[in-house]
């Protein structure tokens, strides 16, 4: 384990474990009034539960990620992406409605969403099939495509669920990991053409589906901007508060515990909405802070991705990099009302367990690529001797 931790990236280690300390803080913080007033529960409930998904988070990463070359995700990344189908189909018979949306699945206590789980899975899925084409030579371009149709349809049966920010999300990563791909570099032109066909066939399969491509709750999303001017509808309040939040807040915040928008004014205030409150108790220079800090893992993880010896670990970093990316830019720019707002979480901030348990997994292995690549390293100066 010594030896592991030794060759682990050190700062983006560091702020994993910072990150996800405050982020217990601010979520007992956020969440220490709703969950008396509104699920009628010990203050510390949403605390307790967000101490145990990282503490196992953590203890698998650190005793099985870590240890786990990532050589042998080839022996279950197959299994693991027809099991994350299974279960999002399941969910139409099993899932568990909240929210609107059918994208739970209850085991007493807690609650997992198989849609987090997907974005792993699909990054870890198409590091390895990518990893394979490029050992082999002669092999056609529509077989690049492969995954991308795996994925859509992984997209689809989220987008039933519904669950449009995280269909979005999943897309974004699978296109951002594809266009990523040397082999598509080197032949844009048809790229393009088979995108262009793909998503004729996927738009006319969605038009005589006779199923809504969105809902009437979607469409409403797209009225984003100007919130405040519709505070008493559903488009406007939520996203208005967050923003009275962030004004009561100023520069140096109103200190911590003391938010006045946690009184039920913000309905996820520990969740969707944890920024505007971390802003309104310790001010909009922590709030900057926050996202300098983010910024610096998003270069760590790239820097990985960068020195990998082969693809995959390229591949596995460089996919944490946009999901963490994805999940920064859709929860602050549509709290900021400049995007409709999805409802996705902010990493290692928000409470939630599902999207906890993955960016922690995801994040630990971004640091078994660095130790894969710390060992290269070693190996390649002993053999420079």
């Amino acid at each position: 384990m010594k030896k592991m931790l030794s060759r682990c990236d050190k700062p983006l280690l560091l702020m994993m474990l910072v990150y996800s300390i405050f982020g217990l803080i601010m979520i007992f913080s956020a969440s220490s009034v709703s969950t008396v007033l509104r699920y009628h529960v010990s203050p510390y409930h949403f605390f307790i539960r967000q101490a145990f998904f990282l503490i196992i988070s953590f203890i698998v990463g650190f005793l099985i990620i870590l240890n786990v070359p990532t050589k042998k995700y080839k022996y279950f990344s197959h299994i693991l992406i027809i099991g994350i189908i299974v279960a999002l189909i399941g969910l139409f018979a099993y899932g568990q409605l909240t929210n609107h949306a059918l994208s739970w699945y209850s085991f007493g206590p807690i609650n997992l969403q198989p849609s987090e789980f997907a974005k792993t899975i699909i990054i870890i899925f198409m590091a390895v099939f990518y990893e394979r084409l490029a050992r082999k030579k002669g092999l056609s371009l529509p077989v690049y495509f492969i995954p991308l149709a795996v994925v859509g349809i992984i997209a689809v049966l989220v987008m039933m669920q519904p669950d449009l920010g995280s269909a979005l999300i999943i897309l974004g990563i699978a296109f951002g990991i594809f266009i990523s791909i040397p082999m598509i570099k080197k032949n844009v032109v048809n790229v393009a053409k088979y995108l262009i066909i793909g998503v004729v066939i996927l738009a006319i399969a969605l038009i005589y589906s006779g199923n809504e491509i969105l809902n009437s709750r979607q469409l409403q999303r797209f009225q984003f901007q100007k919130p405040c001017s519709r505070y008493r509808e559903d488009t406007g309040y939520q996203v208005c508060n967050g923003f009275i939040a962030i004004h009561n807040g100023g520069l140096l915040g109103v200190g911590l515990g003391n938010s006045t928008q946690k009184y039920l004014y913000l309905p996820e205030s520990h969740t969707d909405f944890i920024f505007p409150i971390i802003v309104e108790e310790l001010g909009l220079i922590v709030g900057i802070l926050i996202i300098l800090g983010y910024v610096f893992m998003l270069f760590r993880i790239l820097k990985i991705a960068k020195e990998a010896s082969n693809l995959q670990g390229s591949i596995l970093a460089y996919g944490a990099f946009l999901y963490i990316l994805a999940h920064i830019l859709v929860n602050l720019l549509g709290v900021l009302a400049l995007i409709p707002l999805t409802g996705v979480p902010l990493p290692l901030l928000s409470y939630g367990g599902s999207f906890t348990i993955n960016i922690v997994a995801i994040l630990f292995v971004v640091q078994r690529v660095a130790i894969e690549n710390n060992i290269n390293q070693v190996k390649k100066s002993i053999a420079s001797i």
